[in-house]
């Protein structure tokens, strides 16, 4: 017997607003500890590098890479621009968001420090004037040194940090996970929203020339299951969004252990039906018929009458106030002639745009008599909204006039909604049943989640689905082994590590388990690891290092080593890039310029003698 399918409807989580959290007295004393942010290209997260028990050993802040400049309201303040969970929600701004990432390279830094600044307000860290804590700071594998150079020139001169380090967020996920003495070897995988990486890690240092990157990642997934399914269902295109894609691929994808085997699967329709997903879009039940009694009807009809009247008298106030501003306005013109000042009168006619006394007299009279009819009509609605209107089509003549008035103007706004409160006439009601449509609603609205679930995330393993020319994670992997020594590959192969929000699939494990099984020797032996929080492991491995290494002087870059040695300079550790220096071409040519005149000028001295 087929297992009953589940209909599971979309959260739309909204995001909360950070609190601006009051920062405990043990990160000050007895000196500032290091703050540890993790500046990735989907989410930052930031916290405080302390042994203290009363300090959080969690990041406190963890809100996405975004910022959106608002427009200003009509005549009100300017721009706004919000950062991270301040947002509320991706979807209405979509098309405003930016972010300082090109891939997961930090390049737009006027967006980097509406971030920076955004977790230091948040901590409680005043960064006017400067910011006395240390920096641990993540940054992209072999990270450009221009980028590099940008970040340290934001943090020493616009922050004035008294020192920052620099590291690779997979290595310090491989740092915090690490199940033997360090320093260690191993192969890590970190699949991340923009990029992914194969790293591999000899004796506790990262070897750099044989690292390698696939353009794929969260983001790439995300945009094909989209297109995916507004293929699928053109009639809910605009409903398919990017953030119900990404919740689809968090909470309702899978790897395929063997891919083509598993299409297969899905061929069966037992198979299909008990394992098929489907996704609740919202919809609206005014296409079913109502079911209210005709009593009830006309409650919600005098409820929407109540609301305009309400609504056109706030209006007539507005008006009222505007009308009066200015009919005193032209009283006080009209003064200044009485009073014989011609000189004012005439430059108030100009700003008025007014050419004689008679035109000023003629709106005065205008304004004048439009003042009282809205005083007027004013009195009449509040008189209609204290009294309880049983019907709101009187049928009895003798009504009082300015009432029946009023009610003709609200009845005239409440036209268009007519066919929603239409009165039905006993005799003719018919029943609820026989007033449904012929299909179900809310199966329409949903969304059938068959062989997407493998296909979407099965991109960083074959790039070619979306017409992506690049290797997928096997034959990197197998492309990067075969650049060391059988002896170097064994070693790898006993700490294959996966890191990374894109590692979290449920069978990736399984995955890379067995292509190594398929590339390596017959009866030689691997190990692959996943890490125990693959979203969170680079803060705690950068949390861990700043702890371990707060009152040392390794990995630490000082004000004094950028201002020596410039912006891309970079102090290694355990996990930090390779650290490679511009090399400045010898000037050898200028040498043998200044040298040239110098012979001319002895040779001239020569003949001369």
């Amino acid at each position: 017997m087929a297992a009953p399918t589940r209909v599971f409807a979309f959260r739309d989580a909204r995001w909360a607003p950070d609190p601006v959290l009051a920062p405990s007295a043990a990160v000050r004393s007895p000196q500032p500890v290091p703050l540890v942010i993790d500046n990735g290209s989907f989410q930052t997260r930031a916290g405080w590098g302390c042994l203290d028990p009363a300090v959080p050993a969690e990041p406190l802040l963890r809100f996405r890479s975004l910022a959106a400049r608002s427009r200003g309201a009509r005549g009100g303040a300017g721009a706004e621009t919000q950062v991270g969970n301040d947002l509320g929600s991706p979807e209405p701004l979509r098309w405003l968001l930016r972010s300082p990432f090109d891939r997961n390279v930090p390049v737009q830094l006027e967006l980097q420090e509406l971030l920076l600044d955004h977790v230091f307000q948040r901590l409680g860290v005043s960064s006017q004037g400067c910011v006395d804590h240390p920096i641990v700071l993540t940054e992209a594998v072999c990270n450009p040194l221009y980028s590099r150079q940008m970040m340290s020139e934001l943090l020493f001169e616009c922050y004035q940090v008294p020192k920052v380090s620099y590291g690779v967020d997979s290595l310090y996920s491989f740092y915090h996970n690490r199940r033997q003495k360090w320093p260690c070897s191993g192969l890590v995988i970190s699949s991340g929203y923009q990029c992914t990486h194969i790293l591999p890690v000899l004796e506790g240092r990262l070897d750099a020339k044989n690292c390698k990157r696939i353009n794929l990642g969260g983001c790439q997934a995300a945009v094909y299951l989209q297109r995916l399914l507004q293929l699928k269902y053109p009639g809910h295109f605009a409903a398919i969004t990017l953030s119900r894609m990404e919740e689809i691929l968090h909470e309702h994808s899978y790897i395929a252990e063997d891919y083509i085997e598993e299409l297969q699967k899905w061929r069966c329709p037992e198979y299909y039906e008990n394992n098929v997903h489907k996704m609740q879009l919202p919809f609206s039940n005014k296409l079913l018929g109502s079911t209210l009694t005709s009593e009830e009807k006309q409650e919600k009809r005098q409820q929407q009458l109540r609301r305009l009247q309400e609504l056109n008298a706030r209006r007539r106030e507005e008006k009222l106030q505007l009308d009066q501003e200015r009919l005193d306005r032209l009283l006080y013109v009209q003064e200044l002639l009485e009073d014989g000042q011609m000189d004012q009168f005439h430059k108030a006619l100009v700003e008025l745009n007014m050419d004689s006394a008679e035109e000023l007299q003629s709106y005065i009279s205008k304004l004048s008599v439009s003042v009282e009819q809205t005083k007027q009509k004013i009195l009449q609605s509040e008189v209609n909204i204290e009294v309880d209107v049983v019907d709101s089509k009187p049928e009895t003549p003798d009504l009082d006039p300015l009432g029946s008035e009023q009610s003709l103007e609200d009845m005239e706004s409440i036209n268009e909604f007519e066919p929603l409160f239409a009165e039905e006439q006993p005799e003719v009601e018919k029943p609820v049943a026989a007033v449904q449509p012929v299909f179900n609603l809310a199966e329409y609205h949903q969304l059938f989640l068959g062989t997407e679930r493998i296909r979407a995330p099965e991109i960083v393993f074959q790039p070619s689905l979306i017409g992506e020319d690049q290797a997928g994670i096997a034959e990197t992997m197998q492309y990067v082994l075969e650049r060391y020594s059988k002896e170097q590959q064994a070693v790898l192969v006993q700490n294959v590590f996966l890191t990374g929000g894109n590692m979290m699939y449920p069978g990736l494990k399984a995955r890379v388990q067995k292509e190594l099984l398929e590339m390596r020797p017959f009866q030689s032996s691997f190990q692959v690891h996943l890490a125990s929080s693959p979203v969170l492991d680079a803060w705690y491995g950068a949390r861990d290092w700043a702890v371990e290494y707060m009152n040392r002087e390794e990995g630490w870059i000082t004000k004094k080593d950028y201002e020596e040695k410039g912006g891309e300079y970079l102090k290694e550790h355990c996990a930090s890039n390779v650290y490679v220096p511009i090399r400045l071409p010898k000037q050898a040519p200028r040498a043998a310029e200044v040298a040239a005149p110098s012979r001319t000028l002895a040779s001239g001295t020569g003949e001369q003698g």
